[in-house]
């Protein structure tokens, strides 16, 4: 039978566990430094479209990733209510990061399991399609809309900690209002771009992954995409399809290097402090009164 580890060893390895942990915790600050020249990562926040005061702060990745989940389920004909749920969740399970590891197989933003058949790891790892799987199993539970958020989350997900979704819920909504378009103008993010190079073709390619045939950009101009409003079912308004486009763009600013976002005569610029402000009077408030998204890469 093996001899207890003694006080003393046990001590030497929590000190040697804290060590490697602050360790990694300086590598991981040094590579953000690296990567945003100096400057801290850029954050996003997303407020209250009531008024009153509700806000929540978060990181581009994690805005990038909402934004898909949301496209996701907007795509499918899903109400705000299922965006909702599928955020709290990807919350809960990731953190909103496509992370590469967890409970046994578990993988991705909604740490599904190749194994119970959710499908194989490179799909998972795949943002649009684990969100896909998620509402396609989501709207095989009947009532959802009605449920409680723990209730239609578990349903799905069969977690060993259910209740643990409902701390989610307020950051997910206030997500899902501003990511389905129903609140204006009520998320930004600072847009400091990585390392990667952006440009009008990205951005297209990105909006097609995202969104399919249902958007179609209209011909690059310079560094300029301008994307029609596409219509939808009479009771959804074209100013919601517009903000929904143009709240992705702030959200993915980082990765594809946008600068300014315009719709609504209202623009977002890259570096100002989040704030939408009153379009100038250019072709951004033309295209946007024309019931068009335009959406400006850097150089």
């Amino acid at each position: 039978m093996p001899e207890p580890s003694s006080p003393v060893r046990r001590g030497r390895l929590l000190r040697h566990a804290a060590a490697a942990a602050a360790f990694l915790a300086v590598v991981g600050y040094v590579a953000l430094q690296w990567v945003y020249g100096g400057k801290p990562a850029p954050r996003c926040t997303v407020v209250s479209g009531n008024g009153d005061g509700a806000s929540y702060t978060f990181t581009a990745e994690q805005a990038e990733n909402a934004a898909t989940v949301a496209v996701a389920g907007t795509s499918r004909g899903m109400p705000e209510r299922a965006v909702t749920i599928a955020l709290a969740t990807a919350l809960q399970e990731s953190g909103l990061r496509n992370i590469t590891h967890g409970d046994r197989d578990s993988l991705g933003l909604f740490q599904q399991r190749p194994s119970q058949g959710w499908g194989d790891a490179r799909h998972i790892m795949d943002p649009a399609y684990s969100a896909g799987r998620f509402y396609a199993h989501l709207a095989e539970v009947p009532g959802y809309s009605r449920l409680p958020l723990t209730v239609a989350a578990q349903r799905v997900q069969r977690s060993g900690f259910p209740q643990a979704y409902a701390k989610h819920e307020p950051d997910a909504a206030l997500l899902a209002a501003a990511l389905t378009g129903r609140t204006p103008a009520t998320f930004s993010c600072e847009g400091r771009p990585g390392t990667d190079p952006g440009g009008p073709a990205r951005v297209r390619a990105a909006l097609t992954r995202d969104f399919g045939r249902e958007v179609r950009p209209g011909t690059a101009a310079g560094r300029t995409v301008t994307v029609p409003v596409p219509a939808r079912p009479v009771a959804d308004r074209p100013p919601q399809r517009g903000w929904e486009l143009a709240h992705w763009a702030v959200a993915y600013s980082s990765a594809l290097h946008i600068e300014k976002v315009a719709y609504g005569g209202r623009e977002w610029r890259a570096g100002e402090p989040g704030r939408w402000r009153r379009s100038t009077a250019d072709g951004a408030g033309r295209d946007a009164a024309a019931g068009a998204v335009r959406i400006v890469t850097g150089p």
